[in-house]
């Protein structure tokens, strides 16, 4: 499989469950992203702006190919009402073939 057809995971948080559907569901319908899973009810303890902050966020784990990236981090940062949003690529470094390859299809389009 070449670089831009590989398969990545995009790491991002949100502050509630309707953030994370609105913006999961968009980037999945554009066919930036084959899907999303959306984990609820994390609690996130950083630093901002020189200040401790806790804040219940919600989890999404974006999967798309490489290619992609650049278009739905811009997607994502265009929607997200956080100033900051927390959005990491990670690399997919292997699995079921089967997976991967339907990640790669429904990016494609």
């Amino acid at each position: 499989m070449d670089d831009e057809n590989e398969p990545v995971a995009i790491y991002v948080t949100f502050p509630d469950m309707a953030t994370a559907e609105a913006i999961g569901g968009a980037v999945v319908e554009e066919g930036l992203a084959a899907c999303i899973n959306i984990l609820p009810q994390m609690r996130s303890i950083y630093r901002w702006k020189g200040a401790i902050s806790r804040d219940d966020e919600v989890v999404g784990i974006m999967k798309t190919r490489r290619a992609r990236v650049e278009a739905i981090v811009a997607a994502i940062e265009a929607r997200h009402p956080y100033e900051t949003p927390a959005i990491v690529v990670l690399p997919i470094v292997g699995g079921s073939r089967g997976y991967l390859d339907w990640i790669v299809a429904e990016t494609s389009g």
